[in-house]
């Protein structure tokens, strides 16, 4: 016997879990979130198997997870499905896309490949290049050599986010060794969404020397070794199908080159 918090003894058999019907604890633990129930599978064998059961993670994973990931002999259960769908993003829509899933939140996650983004000039072989690079997820990237009209933008139905959620979009992308035109710039980032306005922000591609202002947005490192500038943030409500609309730009006639873009990535907060 142990005293509970309000002076009142409990048995401490009542707190058995082991004592409920598996699909019962496995529609508790499904409640909570993949954090919890990872946490969970550490406590006992039991709960391991509850916890770590499809039953389970099948809540977690994306209604249409099936529509988006194609079947794989190799994932062996949804948990495993999950967990590597959060770390290694798969390819859809002819490679133009990139999915994957926010790890603490089971949140849908997407990068819009660069030859899915709509680029002013990009089809001019003077301007922008096209190149295949072992570390971008995609089979090309956008190598910018020489634009004095510097202008992005990538769209995405809003009903593929996951809804009642805060998203940031990112631009991914790399500086080259003779990157010019970009030094303590100020570009121009804007987010609209159907029937609203643009949240527009000042961003910077690329810092020089002393001159950084801490009002603005400026690229950091990501863990796969490219830069990453947060764009905007916004929230998608859900509930229709809406237009999301991303866009970084400058034209000021100064020219610039040496960015390399692998895309825009949109992933929750």
């Amino acid at each position: 016997m142990n005293a509970g918090t309000s002076g009142q003894r409990i048995d401490t058999e009542m707190l058995d879990f082991r004592a409920l019907p598996a699909g019962c604890l496995a529609g508790i633990i499904s409640l909570t979130s993949p954090l919890d129930a990872c946490r969970l599978s550490l406590v006992s064998p039991f709960f391991n198997s509850v916890a770590s059961s499809d039953a389970v993670w099948v809540k977690f994973l994306p209604a249409d997870y099936q529509n988006l990931v194609p079947a794989s002999p190799s994932v062996s259960s949804l948990k495993n499905l999950y967990l590597s769908l959060c770390d290694h993003p798969v390819l859809i829509e002819d490679g133009k896309k990139s999915f994957s899933l926010h790890k603490r939140s089971g949140k849908k996650c997407y990068m819009l490949a660069a030859r899915n983004l709509s680029i002013i000039w990009g089809d001019t072989p003077r301007y922008w290049s096209w190149n295949s690079v072992p570390d971008s997820r995609f089979p090309e990237v956008a190598e910018l050599l020489a634009v004095c009209w510097f202008d992005i933008r990538g769209m995405i139905s809003t009903c593929k986010l996951s809804s009642m959620t805060h998203y940031r979009a990112y631009l991914v992308f790399k500086l080259t060794a003779t990157v010019y035109g970009f030094g303590n710039e100020p570009i121009e980032a804007t987010i609209q969404l159907s029937g609203t306005g643009d949240l527009q922000r000042t961003v910077f591609l690329h810092a020089e020397g002393e001159d950084v202002q801490n009002d603005y947005r400026y690229p950091i490192e990501r863990e796969d070794g490219w830069l990453e500038l947060e764009l905007g943030e916004f929230f998608n409500e859900g509930g229709q199908d809406g237009k999301l609309e991303i866009r970084i730009f400058r034209f000021n006639g100064r020219w610039k080159g040496g960015v390399i873009v692998e895309g825009i990535e949109i992933r929750p907060n």
